[in-house]
Order: structure tokens, then C-alpha cells, then sequence
């Protein structure tokens, strides 16, 4: 009894790429790799690198770049040294991981809830991480601050009550807005009646503080946020793959196997300790949680939640606006209101602009 010959196994069909996309294969792991991310990525990277080079050569001190560049190897005058390792170096880092941490936490922001106008500044989340960083030194007489910790405390909290009272995360973006916005108004009345029963001098050290500032930062806040960044921003890079499906309606990406309440939850606490981590480092930093993922939208594109350029955005713009600050005027201009003197113009470009610059599918 004879058995037919087996039927030729068809070729298996070849792995269907994007025409933006390319595989990047390192042994039996492949990972998908749209252009025009990757070279946005990569050009961010670059500009980051100058204005982390401009920011140690340039300053509101008499030390010219060349003098820098030296003090930065060790070399030359020590004061010189001191200053540039000891100071202008910790403030850069410090700046680096605010920028980055706020800007990440916009764009989780922003694509959770479907409005550009949903940030950590406008849903009382950053206000609560301040008053929760000024009220623990309020009445003791001290200009420092409390410590950095503080911030993701207080941010969590606010978060809290703001989810309370919206109705849950999965709420409309313009509900949640409304709630965070007065959230604010309340935190922000809070932290000013707690400076006005301060003395002079630590009042204007706070306040100082409390409009979004890097004087003072070193290495010893740096390095644990920096730690604390470390685990948190590949977890946000991760949370933009279920985001991106977020982006379409609710029963589209049920279909997809995404698990709504889960999802939202555990990107609204990353959003939560990213930005009150920024707030413990810099205080709240305006604008720039906004500003940095839709820009970064318009770079890379429309086709990815923009998590990696929202960091590198922020953390560049973070250290420009720091820079500026340092070497437009006599006196030093703390960070924040650099970013809130630019951020005006570019919310009524937001505003009245292309809806097309926003990072998800509602204005």
C-alpha cells in the first residue's frame, strides 16, 4: 500500500513592514523602528547635547567659554573649577531630569485624556506638589526648602481629589480640566496665604522657589530623582503603546484586547510621580508640560504618542530657558518665568492654531 508524497509546505510569507518603519534585529529580538521618529529622536538628541555645552560655557559670572570648557576638565583657576563642577554642572543635570520628567508626564497627560490643554499644571496636579513642598517649611523660620519627596506626595494627592470629583479616569478631558483648574486656584490660594505669614527673608526665598527655579540644585537631589527617572521614563515609553491605542474610541480598543481601566490607571500614576518629581527638583515649571509633547507630535509625527521626544523636548527647553535666564539680565531670571513670558504667546498659538499639533484626536 502506497502513501501519496506529502503537498509542498507553501514559503512563508515575508513579514509585512510600514513604508515609515524599519526592523531592527539584534539576535532572535526585533523591534519596529518608524524614520521619521528615530531621526527626530536622534536630531533632539543633538540639540540637547548644545545647549547642555552652551549652558556650561556661558553664565552670568565674568568666566569666558574658554576659561569653562578648561574649568570643566579641572583646569585652571579653582574658583573657576568650583564653579562650573560645583555649581553650573549639578544645575544642568537637575534641570535635564525636571524637563524631561515634565515633559513626559504632558504627554501621558494630554493622550489619556484627549484635550492638549490637559497637563500637570492645569489639572492641579503640580499645584499640590508645591503647596505640599512650601507648607511643610512654612513657620519654621528656614528660606530652604522642604524635601523633594514632597513633590510626588503632594501630587499624588491632588491627582486624588481631582479623579474624585471628575468621576474616574475615564472621563471626558474637558470634565477633568474644569476640576484641575480649580484645584488650583485653591492650592495656589493656599501656598500664597502660607508665604504671607512668612518674614521677609524666607518668604522671598519661597517665592522665589514656588515661580520655578534651579538656583540652589545639586547632585544631592539630582541623584535620587535622577535614580527614581531612570525606572520611570522606560515605563512611559512602554504606556505609549497601549496610549497610542487610547487615542481611538473606547470600544475599538476593547476590541484590541486593552484593558481600559487598568491602563488609564497605571498611566495616570506615572503622569502623577513624573511631574511631582519635577516640582520637588524645580518647583512648577509653567507651559512646558504643554508646549513639549506638541511639539514633539509635530516632529515625529502623528503616527506614535511622542513619549521619547516629550523628554528630550523638555529637557532641552528646561535648560534654554535656564540659560537665558542666567545671562539676559543683571539679575537672575528664575526658569518658570521664562517659560511663562514664551509659554503665553505659544497657548494662544495652541489655541487658534492647527488642531493637527496635538498629539490625540480631540482639541
Amino acid at each position: 500500500m502506497s502513501s501519496s508524497p506529502p503537498a509542498p509546505s507553501s514559503p512563508a510569507a515575508p513579514p509585512v513592514v510600514p513604508e515609515d518603519s524599519v526592523v531592527v534585529r539584534a539576535g532572535t529580538l526585533s523591534v519596529l523602528l518608524p524614520r521619521r521618529s528615530a531621526l527626530a529622536g536622534a536630531a533632539l538628541g543633538l540639540v540637547v547635547f548644545l545647549l547642555v555645552s552652551a549652558s556650561v560655557l556661558v553664565g552670568s559670572s565674568d568666566m569666558s567659554p574658554p576659561a569653562a570648557a578648561q574649568a570643566l576638565l579641572g583646569i585652571g583657576d579653582p574658583l573657576d573649577v568650583l564653579l562650573v563642577q560645583e555649581f553650573r554642572l549639578p544645575r544642568i543635570v537637575a534641570g535635564l531630569l525636571c524637563g524631561a520628567a515634565l515633559g513626559t508626564a504632558g504627554c501621558l497627560t494630554q493622550t489619556l485624556s484627549g484635550n492638549r490643554l490637559a497637563t500637570p499644571d492645569l489639572l492641579g496636579v503640580n499645584g499640590g506638589a508645591t503647596a505640599a513642598v512650601l507648607l511643610s517649611v512654612t513657620g519654621t523660620g528656614a528660606a530652604t526648602l522642604g524635601q523633594w519627596w514632597l513633590g510626588p506626595v503632594g501630587a499624588a494627592a491632588a491627582a486624588a481629589l481631582v479623579v474624585l470629583a471628575a468621576g474616574g479616569t475615564g472621563t471626558r478631558g474637558h470634565r477633568i480640566l474644569v476640576v484641575g483648574l480649580g484645584l488650583s486656584t485653591v492650592t495656589n490660594a493656599l501656598v500664597q496665604l502660607a508665604m504671607a505669614r512668612e518674614n521677609l527673608q524666607s518668604a522671598g526665598g519661597l517665592f522665589v522657589w514656588s515661580l520655578g527655579s534651579l538656583n540652589g540644585r545639586d547632585y544631592a537631589v539630582a541623584g535620587p530623582v535622577g535614580l527614581c527617572l531612570a525606572v520611570l521614563l522606560p515605563l512611559a515609553v512602554l504606556a505609549g503603546r497601549q496610549l497610542a491605542v487610547l487615542r481611538f474610541d473606547d470600544e475599538v480598543a476593547l476590541s484590541l484586547g486593552v484593558r481600559l481601566r487598568r491602563v488609564r490607571l497605571l498611566v495616570l500614576l506615572l503622569a502623577v510621580a513624573l511631574a511631582g518629581l519635577s516640582v520637588g527638583i524645580a518647583g512648577p515649571v509653567g507651559f512646558l508640560a504643554m508646549a513639549a509633547p506638541i511639539l514633539a507630535a509635530r516632529l515625529t509625527g502623528p503616527a506614535r504618542v511622542p513619549v521619547v521626544g516629550s523628554a528630550l523636548l523638555g529637557a532641552g527647553l528646561v535648560v534654554a530657558a535656564d540659560t537665558l535666564g542666567r545671562v539676559v539680565a543683571p539679575a537672575e531670571i528664575p526658569v518658570g518665568v521664562v517659560t511663562g513670558v514664551l509659554g503665553g504667546p505659544f497657548l494662544l498659538w495652541v489655541l487658534f492654531g492647527d488642531t493637527r499639533t496635538a498629539p490625540s484626536r480631540k482639541a
